[in-house]
């Protein structure tokens, strides 16, 4: 039975509740998919554990999952805040989840980012965000937006249905060795892939329950797959 590491955060801010169900959402639907498909998963959350308990859960892993949640604080690529409007950020997260992502690749192990943790990986490996975007989320009710992708290679969720975007930020120059390999009309990256890596991205939400037994599953089965030889070695 194949293993996951989950890493994702927590917002506890009085008045962020409503956002932090969302988060329980999309993490509890990772969580049934991957455990109805035979996975055994464990949930992380990054900014409350000693970073070499963190470190230790995603070398015991097959593959390592770093999740959604909130912006990416620009320090971290070098940058300052650009955005119209400020968030808060959670520095103690990003550095957490962005040693889990070099920890991982370093030693070859699969990896899957979702959303930030797209973002995470792309910035992990030296590259850069956009950090405000319009057009692929909803302000209000509903966040997620039905989004048309196209793949420049074949993927396992290119025929499985909607694909659920929510977020203001994306990639801006990509970090080295990745590639990207899925983009939306408007031409925001919206997957990544590393050349030579089990390291894969996405940007849109494929652990939704509504989608993730249809995106998420294959999507870890496929990467799994694709780090066979690694875990060999």
């Amino acid at each position: 039975m194949p293993s996951a590491a989950l890493f994702h955060i927590r917002d506890t801010r009085p008045n962020a509740s409503r956002y932090q169900a969302l988060l329980d959402d999309l993490n509890g639907g990772a969580v049934t998919a991957l455990r109805d498909a035979g996975w055994t998963v464990a949930l992380h959350p990054a900014a409350e554990r000693p970073l070499e308990t963190l470190l230790d859960a995603a070398r015991r892993a097959d593959v390592v999952v770093i999740l959604g949640g909130e912006d990416v604080d620009p320090r971290a690529y070098g940058s300052s805040d650009l955005r119209p409007h400020a968030t808060p950020y959670d520095p103690a997260a990003d550095e957490a989840q962005l040693a889990v992502v070099r920890d991982t690749v370093a030693a070859g192990r699969p990896l899957l980012g979702i959303c930030r943790g797209m973002q995470l990986v792309n910035v992990a490996l030296g590259g850069t965000l956009h950090q405000d975007i319009a057009g692929h989320r909803r302000p209000e009710g509903d966040p997620f937006v039905a989004t048309d992708v196209r793949f420049d290679r074949p993927d396992p969720v290119s025929t499985s249905g909607d694909l659920l975007c929510s977020h203001h930020q994306s990639v801006d120059r990509l970090g080295e060795g990745l590639d990207a390999t899925a983009r939306a009309a408007d031409g925001t990256i919206e997957a990544v892939r590393h050349r030579d890596l089990p390291v894969w991205a996405y940007q849109w939400h494929l652990e939704h329950p509504r989608s993730a037994s249809r995106q998420l599953s294959p999507v870890m089965a496929s990467l799994l797959a694709a780090g066979a030889p690694e875990r060999v070695a």
